[in-house]
């Protein structure tokens, strides 16, 4: 018991080293470089998206005020470790503290699972408005759109709450370097020097709730939408519906792939490390080409971009 507490104590006072960067000193200056110029682009598209659909009437819809929402959330999740990774590939220190790696934790989590219910939010919007386009608007109702958005943020705080603090009263072992980019659950859970199947059923029930459910929800959603657009008879009509579901399509597709190979999989060394690299494509690549794949593939963003941009 008192070996436990000193390990606690040790920890505490010692906090993490995060130990993703393996790259030479030389190289240390490029991935600086490389991270510094994608949070830029992040922040600048995402924040973009966020100004035109707020100032354009055209795009107050449910669509884009789920996307407003996507795009705020995508900010403030790079936000949460682009800024450390920026600052440990310049000083080439990965030291962070342990309270420090419990709120990187709890933010990485809890807004990765809004972004997930969020997904399953749009994929319900294009059902209603493809399937029942006649009672689209009072299905999608101002007061839904607002509870969905509302509840998909707030409903993962104590669940997430609950998490990391199960994770960090965990005892860590005398070693403290985490072989990731930023604090996650797998490397953390690697280190403990206690039984940690109840944290890993914990995590799979959340993996449970907070993906499994609503990217199942998504999928079916998909399937109802695809028999109806097959349905429809004008060629038009089909490209302008299968149009509006691409882009969301695309982000579903990028962000549940990485995330499910880096939770679900076995883990052993060589996992570990392709799972680091993993993580970078839904926690950073995934945020930035977000507001590139709906402006490319929207009409109405592209108008509302032109407007927005060269209008006087």
């Amino acid at each position: 018991m008192a070996q436990r507490k000193a390990l606690e104590n040790h920890t505490i006072e010692l906090g993490f080293t995060l130990q993703g960067f393996t790259d030479p000193s030389s190289l240390q200056g490029l991935c600086f470089t490389v991270f510094l110029v994608i949070y830029l682009v992040v922040l600048a598209g995402n924040s973009l998206m966020v100004l035109i659909t707020v100032m354009d009437s055209s795009l107050h819809s449910p669509m884009y005020f789920f996307l407003m929402n996507l795009s705020f959330l995508e900010i403030c999740y790079t936000s949460v470790t682009l800024p450390k990774m920026l600052v440990i590939s310049l000083m080439e220190d990965g030291r962070i503290s342990f309270l420090g790696c419990a709120a990187q934790l709890y933010f990485l989590t809890s807004l990765g699972s809004t972004e997930s219910l969020l997904l399953a939010a749009m994929a319900y919007d294009r059902y209603a408005a493809i399937c029942d386009p006649l009672h689209y608007t009072l299905t999608m109702s101002r007061g839904l759109c607002i509870s969905l958005v509302v509840g998909s943020w707030m409903v993962v705080v104590p669940v997430q709450v609950g998490q990391t603090y199960q994770l960090f009263t965990l005892p860590f072992c005398a070693s403290h370097h985490l072989h990731h980019f930023f604090c996650d659950v797998p490397p953390l859970l690697d280190l403990a020097c206690a039984d940690t199947s109840w944290n890993q059923a914990t995590l799979y029930t959340i993996i449970l709730v907070f993906a499994i459910l609503p990217f199942s929800f998504i999928v079916i959603s998909y399937i109802k939408i695809i028999r109806a657009v097959l349905k429809t008879p004008s060629v038009l009509g089909r490209h302008k519906a299968f149009s509006t579901c691409s882009s969301h399509l695309g982000v579903v597709t990028l962000f549940y792939s990485s995330a499910t190979i880096t939770y679900l999989t076995r883990r052993s060394r060589d996992s570990a490390e392709t799972d680091k690299h993993l993580a970078l494509l839904y926690t950073i690549v995934t945020p930035m080409l977000n507001p590139v794949i709906y402006s490319l593939r929207n009409k109405e963003v592209r108008i509302a971009l032109k407007r927005l941009l060269w209008t006087k």
